[in-house]
């Protein structure tokens, strides 16, 4: 996926909980793309994220420890 559309879909997310208390709207955001959004998804954003690319609201990182990894195959 264009990393652009990931930053924009993740920071949609955050912006649909950043009106519920802090706990609460980050697991919503760790929730929701780990129901809703596929591995490869999930690896990207990982990715994005630990080499610092993208412009991710501040709830989308706090959620990230809590997003459900994905599982490395041989």
């Amino acid at each position: 996926m264009a990393p652009d559309k990931l930053v924009y879909m993740a920071n949609q997310i955050a912006t649909f909980f950043k009106s519920q208390p802090d706990n609460e709207g980050v697991k919503g955001v760790a929730n929701h793309i780990s129901d809703f959004w596929e591995p490869r998804m999930r690896k990207q954003l990982f990715d994005m994220i630990a080499k610092g690319n993208g412009d991710f609201h501040p709830l989308v990182l706090k959620a990230a420890p809590m997003i459900r990894k994905v599982k490395e195959t041989a």
